[in-house]
């Protein structure tokens, strides 16, 4: 008997389907969404393109490049969605504010919103972007999961021991809302605790049996 994980199934023939200026461009406002959010250079696209086994999400060596919200179709009513960079980008400030409102007036009105996938890079985690981005989760109620990612950069012992001080932190200032785990796309490290969270936010089963 053979089994299977349905969200890598769906993960696999993700496809692009969109990018939007602003709220109003956005695919039907039903079904459900996870959005993936992070600081520029902070690994976002490496892991969207690994979790996708695909090169979906748009990689640089110029942070910032994501200036828009991509959407990315699991099934008719599944999506991912590639969030704005925000800390490095050489952009004027003009287009930063545009990107800071269409941002904010999506994560506040999205119903199909299930949940953000907040990416951290493992040596500069709780930057001042990650500390709003976890009180914005916790004051909107929307669950929240972060990959600490580049973890092979450090070796394990220096990467496990980062992960708890950071666990630890996150407890005492947000409870025990937020979830998070270590991730490197390079190694495919941290993929099923990835999935996993992706299967129960989109209702899905972790495996079924074919």
């Amino acid at each position: 008997m053979q089994v299977k994980n349905p969200i890598l199934g769906l993960c696999q023939q993700a496809t692009f389907s969109l990018s939007a200026a602003k709220v109003e461009q956005c695919p039907d406002d039903d079904g459900f969404e996870v959005a993936f959010a992070g600081r520029s250079n902070a690994g976002k696209s490496s892991a969207l393109n690994t979790l996708t086994h695909a090169s979906l999400a748009r990689t640089s060596k110029t942070p910032g490049r994501t200036q828009l919200l991509n959407f990315f179709e699991l099934d008719e009513q599944r999506r991912l969605v590639d969030l704005p960079g925000y800390g490095y980008a050489k952009v004027p400030i003009p287009l930063k504010l545009h990107w800071q409102r269409h941002l904010e007036a999506y994560l506040g009105s999205r119903e199909s919103l299930k949940g953000l996938i907040l990416m951290m890079d493992i040596r500069h985690p709780m930057t001042d972007f990650d500390l709003l981005m976890l009180d914005w989760s916790i004051a909107s109620h929307m669950p929240m999961h972060i990959l600490l990612t580049k973890a092979d950069k450090l070796t394990y012992g220096a990467a496990k021991n980062t992960l708890l001080k950071v666990q630890a932190d996150i407890r005492k200032g947000w409870g025990d809302a937020v979830s998070i785990q270590l991730f490197s796309a390079p190694k495919r490290l941290g993929l099923e605790d990835a999935y996993a969270v992706l299967a129960r936010w989109m209702e899905l089963p972790d495996k079924i049996e074919a």
